[in-house]
């Protein structure tokens, strides 16, 4: 068993080479994981609040959400569990176009995610402005579904998964990167696949 999984390791860093973090491998499906249940937002219900250390505080619909400029990552994602998807396609609104709605400011050092279900994760300023980061809702040219975050999660990709938090509803912006819910539970504060930053 042991030996299969170096085995397939091995193969999956030779594909791959550096894109590949060290502990990881690479799977062909997109694995569900959640604590607790699934939260059902429907377009029609969901809202996202931007708040704390901004300019102009706003509230988001869905129909605001999608009318704003839409941008496509192609990348690999990383779970803290050790799977690795690569060659992904994401579609939403990039971290930056969003905050050009609301001026962050220059005290704000981090940003804490809501979700719906109590979920939080947290994450370092220049962390989260990055233009890769999206607001996304379309994932491989079809609409989020709901076991991976839908109808919109956040997408860190550069970052272990669960930064990438499910079912976003609440962007606040805070002095301090204050821990979120599994960073309470001993997960790094912030979560870097090439450096293994799995746990604090």
């Amino acid at each position: 068993m042991v030996l299969d999984i170096l085995s397939r390791r091995k193969k999956d860093r030779e594909k791959y080479g550096e894109r590949l973090p060290d502990g990881q491998k690479v799977v062909e499906d997109w694995p569900v994981l959640t604590y607790g249940g699934t939260p059902r937002a429907s377009t029609a219900d969901w809202r996202l609040r931007i708040f704390g250390l901004v300019e102009k505080e706003m509230e988001l619909d869905w129909e605001g959400l999608t009318a704003l400029p839409r941008t496509k990552v192609h990348t690999d994602i990383h779970c803290v569990t050790t799977w690795s998807k690569m060659d992904t396609n994401f579609e939403g609104v990039s971290i930056p176009d969003l905050l050009k709605q609301v001026q962050v400011k220059p005290e704000a050092k981090a940003v804490m995610a809501h979700c719906y279900g109590g979920y939080t994760a947290n994450l370092l300023l220049d962390d989260f402005i990055r233009d890769e980061n999206l607001l996304a809702y379309i994932y491989e040219g079809e609409p989020l579904p709901a076991d991976h975050g839908g109808p919109c999660r956040l997408f860190v990709p550069h970052l272990y998964f669960w930064k990438s938090a499910k079912w976003v509803n609440g962007l606040e912006f805070i002095t301090e990167n204050t821990a979120g819910f599994w960073e309470r539970y001993g997960y790094h504060m912030r979560g870097d696949p090439w450096k293994e930053e799995r746990y604090s």
